[in-house]
């Protein structure tokens, strides 16, 4: 009888279980702003300050002037009892909320809106935040975390100042078996064994003398999860060559 190997965690996984999709169970609310027009003004009071499961930032728990609540992630320096303003004669100050044209050049926002009214879609995960950039007849121009440029609506909202936070990740784990819970709660390996090194029955890399895979690692994205390992779909690999004139 031969003995095969074990399928590998991309076979495994496939297009995702259970066990590697975020659950629903302990979410609170949407965490987006409240349906208002954009030539109406409202203001209202953070009542508390919760913590929603799959999610690294807080929200806030706004009471707004017109009656209802609303759950925005919230902002470096919120606390219970703050005032919001959010309108177009807010100012335009920390944990306020204005369409991106009338917040000045070099200012830090977050939760931004992609579309007009979709509730805010950008800059929401812990210590993010982003930067207006220009305006400009074409849209408002932001400048995100990882150096991109956006130029989107100025009709769109965002809020004033950096997610709150920031420093959950200072802390190091000081034990691998810590590391393994936490890795193993958000659905991943740990520790990792680089398919070079495995076998050729446990992994696609797997076999060899040398510790090199021995042939191109790009794979298409259609490949089946047992072979999709690698780049996948890779636009560009390996070292720029730019001609010098």
């Amino acid at each position: 009888m031969i003995k095969l190997g074990k399928r590998t965690l991309v076979r495994r996984r496939g297009k995702g279980g259970k066990q590697f999709r975020a659950v629903t169970v302990g979410k609170i609310a949407p965490a987006k702003y409240p349906n208002f027009r954009l030539d109406q003004n409202h203001s209202g009071i953070i009542v508390d300050i919760v913590h929603e499961r799959g999610r690294n930032a807080p929200l806030a728990k706004i009471h707004f002037d017109d009656g209802t609540y609303s759950y925005i992630p919230a902002v470096e320096g919120a606390t219970v009892g703050s005032k919001i303003e959010m309108g177009a004669r807010a100012a335009s100050t920390a944990r306020n909320i204005l369409a991106l044209e009338a917040i000045p050049d070099g200012t830090l926002i977050c939760n931004i809106e992609k579309n007009v009214g979709d509730g805010g879609k950008l800059i929401k995960s812990a210590g993010s935040s982003a930067l207006v950039f220009a305006h400009s007849t074409g849209g408002v121009t932001i400048k995100f975390p990882s150096g991109k440029f956006l130029t989107t609506n100025p009709k769109c909202r965002a809020m004033i100042g950096v997610i709150a936070g920031a420093g959950r990740m200072e802390k190091p784990f000081l034990k691998a078996g810590n590391r393994a819970k936490y890795m193993q709660a958000h659905g991943r390996l740990y520790p990792t064994v680089r398919g070079i090194a495995q076998a050729a029955v446990y992994h696609p890399h797997g076999g060899g003398r040398h510790q090199h895979i021995g042939r191109q690692s790009s794979v298409g994205r259609t490949t089946p999860p047992g072979r999709k390992v690698g780049n996948i779909a890779p636009r560009k690999t390996g070292r720029s060559r730019i001609k010098k004139r």
